[in-house]
Parts: structure tokens; C-alpha cells; sequence
């Protein structure tokens, strides 16, 4: 881990725990960096992600398990893409099954 990291870094390095195959909510991330209030903080961070490569940043769904229409690198149907890429499921277009696919806040740790 790095000296003094800042929110966005401490959020990063979650993310890149979350498992292939697997998702996190947005409420995970933040409770996992540090406060369960940044939420939306955990959305900032992911929507200036400085390295798409090393941190999944598509890995990360509302916690209904809806993909972000917003997503940064192409829009929603991007982020379903990689999703299933990754051998995550869907309830139906754009709903992840949270119940088999998403990661236990202990994997993100």
C-alpha cells in the first residue's frame, strides 16, 4: 500500500479486489476504503479511473445490480460486454444476478 493515500487511491485498491467473474456495489467499495458514506465518492473516483486496465472499474453496479448508464468507457451496453466477458450473469439487460454474482464485502478486504 502506498503512503498516505488519498480517497480515490484507497477506493482503487478495492476494486482491484473484486474477483473476475464477480461484482461490488458501490456501498461495498465505500465501506471497504473507509466510510460507508461515499458512495457517490466511489462513483467520481471510478468515473476518472487514471487506468481502466488495472482497475475493473466496470466490475461495480448499484445494489440492485444495475449497470450505470453513465459508464465512462462507452455506456451501458460496454459495461454488460466486459461483464459477461467475465462470465458474470444477468437477471435481464441491464440487472446483474446479484444473488450468484456478487462478491461478499470479506473478498474485498
Amino acid at each position: 500500500m502506498m503512503q498516505n493515500p488519498t480517497v480515490f487511491d484507497r477506493i482503487y485498491e478495492v476494486v482491484k479486489r473484486i474477483p473476475k467473474g464477480r461484482v461490488a456495489t458501490y456501498g461495498q467499495i465505500a465501506l471497504v476504503a473507509g466510510n460507508p458514506r461515499w458512495a457517490r465518492v466511489v462513483g467520481y473516483a471510478l468515473h476518472c479511473n487514471p487506468d481502466p486496465e488495472s482497475i475493473p472499474c466496470y466490475r461495480v453496479v448499484n445494489r440492485e445490480g444495475r449497470v450505470s448508464s453513465a459508464f465512462a468507457f462507452g455506456g451501458e451496453n460496454i459495461q454488460v460486454q466486459l461483464l459477461k466477458n467475465d462470465g458474470v450473469g444477468f437477471v435481464d439487460e441491464t440487472h446483474v444476478d446479484m444473488g450468484k454474482f456478487c462478491a461478499g464485502t470479506d473478498e474485498l478486504r
